[in-house]
């Protein structure tokens, strides 16, 4: 059994892995910001439509003292 051959194989192993799960993170990072902008844009086009369909609601309050 060769000890540096198995030594060098099982570095080679783990710096795949380390860098499969920093792929991986960057991966995931990117979605939630993707994710995170959608949420932002849905928002602000419901307000709209919102708006849109009821445009004078919202914009009076009454008050009586």
């Amino acid at each position: 059994m060769d000890i540096a051959a198995m030594s060098i194989g099982l570095s080679q192993i783990n710096l795949g892995n380390q860098i499969g799960l920093s792929v991986m993170k960057n991966v995931m990072d990117t979605s939630q910001q993707n994710a995170n902008i959608i949420n932002k844009m849905m928002n602000t086009s419901v307000k709209a439509m919102e708006k849109s369909v009821s445009p004078h609601l919202g914009n009076n309050i009454d008050i009586k003292l």
